[in-house]
């Protein structure tokens, strides 16, 4: 017999609830008009049913993006991590398998519903039809519910519905995330994460009074609560410090496993409680384990392989672990492996059934860029009536934190599944094409097309600019096992030119070693591996160019091994100028002022005194996970002392996550005069010819009175001097700059709507000194993905290059000084006593400089 939920504190009926932001889930930003690359023209959309633009945009809240979409939990360092590895990962195949008590059904998520499969028929039935994203299902013990996760592109909380009808009955909400329910297998309580106490802690809900209880309130987080039979005890995945499997008793808590950025891992209690099977990561990739409960030291390895075999389930009757992985075209497929070991082999979906009175259709997308031939590939987002995505069936799909919208890449033409009705379908190549809308009618049984054509505001290849991402990760704890051809796609989606994802650790890992010494045949797009040494505390160092990696890629306070070195980034830095490659800090900056109080703790320790002696090649200006406004601050000091650092640019993201904003979305353009090559773009790169951006363009020009046009990365000479500023962007900006040693010269308008326009004026340039123009200001929207409109010109030199003016030299010096006096305290309380006389020699030299800049008169 069934029953009815009443409404209980913690529990409400379902309704129509909107997004936090106001829109479906996976809706997006529809766009305003867009401009042609001449800067004049409106981009076109046309479809062979019902052809319309959509209206303004919502912007979100730029401190809602990156970092924090979702709700916050306290004490996570970087919640990107949190919502990337511990919220649910949309798929277009199978995902988080639930077989039924019964043994005869089989429920999954697939496209963000909920499925219910007959394991004998292999006919899968669509359970869910909301515009939300459904996730994690797991059955009553009756088998007469499924309770499951709801994603609103904001927020999640618990659906609890009817197994057979799929009407709705209840919901678990808080203002906070709510995660991972599952049932007491004696009683009709849910136990699940909630977020509402300040930390994702595990809550147990009555379901007959909607009573709930807190049952964990320690630090850090509990994902994936699994009540043991016949009492309150439970099987916990806690993140605190590292990665924890444990087993929560009246008595307390009992460590099972330990590692440390276990990503992926989930673990799954055997029907009889005394065993569990996890997913880990092993020496040889991901393994899939079997581990005794009361002694779960020495487990048994049930399978091992690059990809991770995703969120585990045992059969009811404890005979077969069921689990979700991607093949190499990134489709998730439903996968099992016998208790005692063996193959894992295959469980097919044989065929998809809609639901009743659901009407499906195809939809064809083709994406062309105006004036050029054949198709484009694009960055496409494709949302139904009530704002739910559509996927491909091929290829992984991400969610974009900035705007909450999922999105895929098409070659040019792309087909999807959809529901008839009215489906909106929006696209963007790179950052130089406003997006293109259209909302197309699509008939039920029919396949319906549609063409978006793009037209970017500026042409770089025609203007000789090279465009590059320098600091991402290939694979980095995410569901899929990324090879370096995967990247191709999405460089020409996003019209990237030149990319050189990064070797990292997580943590005693290091990922992707194999991959060392690959690099694109021909090109463009052109790859080739570079890699990222963390010495965490001392901060985090890019290699470019190098001929082979560094050793060791980690060390200082916090590490095994390595946790008392006393070894320099210099050392780091200086391997890469000595081997003609580039070293340069990444993500440098976090706080919008470094010369802060508390901005000055929040530099990387070695930084400064790194910068002064010269062995930092280049810094990270933008990327997605720090200030641009404070790492643009920190860079004009060490321009004013006449070091010839570079900006360069890269959006640190994990490619092999769901959850990760788009690679090239923070880029760098070097002048090249039109070569794409490694030569000729690494050259321009050094020397400063470049500008970075997350959207707009800036071509800066500035002539002297009896030189030709110097750009960035030139030399022009003191004295009066024109200048010119061409400005372009696919999104509004607020506001263009000519700076001259740091100081605002010049401020005019930038942009109401897509286009460009140029600015001119006239200088007067002191004896010494740099001179750059930068873009700034304005919402965030597509095809952009960072908290605000940014891009920023390499200096000018003045009279010849690492040129000064006395007081600006002198102002900045004093200023690094005080940073650097802070990263001396910093360094010295991190080593706690430790002789380090090699670091603190590189703190002193760089001291003696500084002051010595410091006084000159």
């Amino acid at each position: 017999m069934t029953q009815d939920y009443p409404k209980g504190a913690d529990m409400k009926r379902p309704a129509a609830r909107p997004t936090k932001s106001g829109r479906p889930a996976g809706s997006g930003q529809p766009p305003t008009s867009a401009r042609r690359r001449t800067l004049g023209g409106v981009a076109r959309a046309t479809a062979t049913a019902l052809a319309v633009l959509a209206a303004g945009a919502v912007p979100l809240d730029g401190a809602a993006q990156w970092r924090n979409r979702y709700p916050l939990v306290e004490g996570y360092g970087h919640h990107v991590y949190l919502e990337g590895y511990e919220l649910p990962v949309l798929t277009a195949g199978p995902m988080d398998p639930a077989p039924g008590p019964d043994g005869r059904r089989l429920a999954f998520s697939a496209r963000g519903w909920i499925w219910v499969m007959e394991l004998e028929s292999g006919v899968a039935r669509r359970l869910t039809i909301s515009g939300g994203m459904d996730f994690r299902p797991t059955w009553r013990p009756d088998g007469g519910r499924i309770a499951f996760v709801r994603d609103d592109g904001a927020d999640t909380h618990i659906v609890i519905a009817d197994a057979r009808s799929g009407a709705e009955l209840a919901i678990i909400d808080t203002p906070a995330l709510d995660l991972d329910p599952a049932w007491q297998p004696d009683a009709d309580v849910v136990f699940h994460t909630s977020g509402q106490a300040g930390t994702l802690d595990v809550w147990a809900t009555d379901m007959a009074t909607g009573d709930a209880r807190r049952v964990t309130s320690d630090a850090g987080i509990e994902m994936r609560p699994q009540p043991l039979p016949g009492g309150t005890d439970f099987l916990v995945l806690a993140k605190r410090g590292g990665d924890w499997v444990e087993l929560r008793t009246a008595d307390g808590a009992r460590p099972l496993v330990s590692g440390s950025i276990a990503s992926m891992a989930r673990p799954a209690l055997h029907p009889d409680g005394r065993s569990f099977a996890l997913n880990w990561p092993g020496p040889d990739g991901w393994e899939l384990r079997l581990h005794d409960l009361a002694r779960p030291g020495a487990p048994v390895r049930l399978f091992a392989e690059d990809a991770p075999p995703l969120t585990p389930a045992w059969s009811p009757d404890g005979q077969w672990i069921y689990f979700a992985q991607a093949d190499e075209q990134e489709r998730t497929r439903l996968r099992r492996v016998p208790r005692a070991g063996g193959p894992a082999e295959d469980v097919h979906v044989r065929a998809w059934d809609w639901g009743p009175g659901a009407a499906m259709s195809r939809l064809r997308v083709q994406t062309r860029i105006v004036g050029e031939e054949g198709l484009a590939p694009a960055r496409l987002n494709v949302v139904d009536g009530v704002g739910h995505p559509a996927l491909p069936d091929m290829g992984a799909p991400h969610f974009d934190g900035a705007n909450g919208r999922v999105f895929f890449y098409s070659p040019g033409l792309v087909e999807v599944t959809v529901p008839a009705g009215h489906v909106q379908v929006s696209a963007v190549q790179g950052l130089a094409t406003p997006e293109a809308s259209v909302g197309v009618a699509v008939v039920a049984g029919e396949v319906a097309e549609v063409t978006l054509d793009l037209v970017p505001v500026w042409d770089a290849d025609r203007a000789g600019w090279v465009s590059g991402d320098h600091h991402f990760h290939l694979n980095y704890g995410g569901p899929y096992d990324l090879s370096p051809e995967d990247m191709l796609l999405k460089m020409r989606g996003e019209d990237l030119d030149m990319a050189t994802p990064l070797l990292a650790n997580l943590h005693n890992r290091y990922e992707d070693q194999d991959l060392w010494g690959w690099e694109t045949p021909g090109g463009p797009p052109l790859i080739r591996f570079g890699q990222e040494v963390r010495s965490h505390f001392l901060g985090h160092v890019g290699l470019l160019d190098v001929p082979g990696l560094h050793w060791p890629w980690v060390w200082g306070p916090g590490y095994e091994a390595y946790g008392a070195d006393d070894r320099s980034n210099a050392e780091v830095l200086s391997f890469a100028q000595r081997n003609g490659g580039m070293g340069y800090y990444v993500h440098p900056v976090a706080v919008p002022d470094p010369f802060s109080g508390e901005g000055r703790g929040r530099v990387p320790v070695e930084l400064v005194a790194d910068a002064v002696l010269g062995h930092v090649d280049a810094l990270e200006i933008l990327c997605l996970w720090s200030s641009f406004e404070g790492t643009a601050a920190l860079w004009h000091r060490l321009l004013n002392l006449g070091l010839t650092v570079a900006p360069s640019a890269g959006t640190d993201v994990m490619l092999n996550l769901y959850r990760t904003m788009a690679l090239g979305t923070t880029r760098v353009y070097v002048q090249t005069g039109g070569a794409a090559d490694w030569p000729a773009y690494m050259d321009g790169l050094r020397q400063g010819r470049s500008f970075v951006t997350n959207g707009p363009f800036v071509d800066f020009r500035v002539e002297g009175e009896s030189e030709a046009a110097a750009g960035p990365g030139d030399v022009v000479e003191q004295g009066r001097a024109r200048w010119s500023l061409e400005v372009a962007s696919a999104t509004p900006v607020s506001d263009v700059d000519v700076l001259v040693n740091g100081q605002v010269v010049w401020s005019g308008p930038g942009l109401d709507a897509p286009g460009g326009r140029t600015h001119e004026g006239v200088v007067e340039l002191p004896s010494g000194g740099w001179i750059a123009a930068r873009a700034h200001g304005g919402e965030t929207r597509w095809p952009s993905m960072d908290t605000s409109p940014y891009a920023h010109t390499a200096p000018v030199w003045i009279g010849e290059r690492r040129s000064t003016d006395p007081v600006a030299r002198r102002t900045a010096a004093r200023e690094l000084l005080e940073v650097l006096t802070a990263s001396r305290a910093r360094l010295e309380a991190g080593y706690a006593g430790t002789p380090i006389p090699n670091l603190t020699a590189v703190f002193d030299q760089a001291r003696v400089r500084l002051e010595a800049l410091a006084e000159t008169r």
